[in-house]
């Protein structure tokens, strides 16, 4: 036995004491089905409690051993490609909803639970919890809140740092710590709820979480609209935003997403989802009735809008070797951006397709290889230049999929930001000797 085996059994064994045997895995055969872009993790280890991960993540400090953090496994092709994962650490024994007040209009739960269990659980009390991102039957609580995922309803809600008001996270170097609490009023000390939101588990694990909860729709309607252009159809959206009009979403959508939705029209198109009673949708009836030329209700307003949210899964479902951005940036430089993406998807022979938040310019933009062969992975890296040249400053585009082969060729996190010091700060203070998803970001 070589001494690397030997140090990774060791670690095996001190891990299982901390777990118990039949939670602690390092069968290569189990492990492969975890790989992240082909990596393979040395072992998994599924612990109870906050009080077993810390015990886990010190353990991993001594043994300088890189941990990774797996809910769902929905969002791990985000990132480099990991030099190495010692321990990746599963999150589905944390399955218990501890407290749920729909007087309150609050709810909390350990990090492991399903976030499509949890949607059925307050819809059959008449609430919402409006975190919608892709393949959430699938996806967890605390998997969505570390990769800050998100779907329509971000439109009409926000995202996730809006609505949940309390998280319990165990740093990198195994403090149990929380941030917020269970009452929406909670404003005491550093705000590290939201620095955990979308901190990709670089910074510690999050245990369990708190959300304020919103009453559900009683009804709602989807509307239509087809325009020529992405010019027309955001002057339409902009339109909207400035009229005493409050849809709870509103999408772009480009002529080829539509294949992905279920749908097809040589125009772009405008979704705007009103919720509320009889006279409220007569308004957007009334209101919208000169730019939408369809109305969609009940089931078939369900599958248009779930299409609509699972495009980015329906995507690499049907092209394995699809790209996938997420772009941030401000409304007016929407179709800039996106005439750019097209062009240089036509340029480099790919295929060009975007849904996004209107409202709030968060799009999801798809570039599909014109031959079923992997393109020359340079093709990637000369997409992503192209788009990212054309963004605003104060605008980002990450590539949250790609080909394992492209990555290596281009930043797959974006530019370096310019707070990149106050960051290196963080993260030394959470995860002074870097073991979390270490090297997959940008640290």
């Amino acid at each position: 036995m070589t001494v690397a085996s030997t140090a990774t059994a060791q670690l095996g064994r001190e891990l299982a004491a901390i777990v118990g045997d039949a939670y602690v895995c390092d069968d290569p055969g189990a492990l492969t089905g975890f790989a992240i872009d082909g990596v393979r993790p040395g072992m998994w280890v599924v612990p109870a409690s906050a009080e077993e991960i810390a015990a886990i993540l010190r353990l991993a400090n001594e043994r300088d051993a890189s941990v990774t953090v797996a809910g769902g496994f929905t969002r791990q092709s985000i990132g480099k490609v990991p030099e190495q994962v010692n321990i990746l650490l599963r999150t589905h024994r944390l399955t218990r909803v501890l407290h749920f007040d729909p007087g309150d209009l609050t709810i909390g739960m350990e990090a492991g639970c399903k976030l499509g269990e949890i949607l059925v659980r307050v819809a059959e009390k008449g609430l919402l919890l409006p975190l919608d991102p892709p393949n959430a039957a699938q996806a967890t609580i605390g998997g969505s809140l570390a990769t800050s995922s998100f779907g329509p309803l971000k439109n009409g809600f926000g995202g996730a740092r809006e609505y949940c008001i309390g998280v319990s996270f165990v740093t990198g170097d195994g403090r149990i710590a929380k941030a917020g609490g269970r009452v929406v009023k909670n404003v005491a000390g550093y705000d590290l709820m939201k620095l955990m939101i979308g901190s990709q588990g670089t910074l510690g694990v999050i245990t369990s979480a708190n959300f304020r909860l919103f009453p559900a729709p009683k009804q709602t309607a989807t509307f239509i609209g087809e325009f020529e252009d992405c010019e027309s159809a955001m002057e339409f959206c902009g339109a909207v935003r400035r009229s005493p009009l409050s849809p709870i979403c509103m999408e772009v959508i480009s002529p080829r997403a539509l294949e992905y939705i279920g749908d097809s029209s040589e125009a772009w198109s405008v979704l705007t989802r009103a919720a509320g009673s009889d006279a409220v949708l007569e308004r957007y009836r009334r209101e919208l009735s000169a730019n939408t030329n369809r109305e969609l209700v009940g089931a078939e307003e369900k599958r248009f809008c779930n299409g609509v949210r699972e495009f980015a899964e329906a995507v690499p479902r049907k092209h394995q070797n699809a790209m996938l951005m997420e772009v941030h940036l401000r409304s007016s430089a929407v179709c800039e951006v996106l005439g750019a993406a097209e062009q240089a998807a036509t340029d480099h022979n790919f295929l060009f397709a975007s849904v996004g938040r209107a409202g709030l310019a968060s799009l999801i933009v798809a570039l599909v290889p014109l031959s079923v062969d992997p393109p020359v992975v340079s093709q990637y890296a000369s997409v992503v230049t192209a788009i990212r040249k054309s963004m605003p400053k104060d605008g980002s585009a990450v590539v949250v999929r790609c080909p394992r082969e492209a990555k290596p060729y281009f930043s797959v996190w974006g530019e370096t930001a310019n707070d990149m010091e106050a960051m290196k700060a963080v993260k030394r203070a959470l995860d002074p000797n870097g073991i979390m998803n270490r090297g997959r970001f940008l640290f």
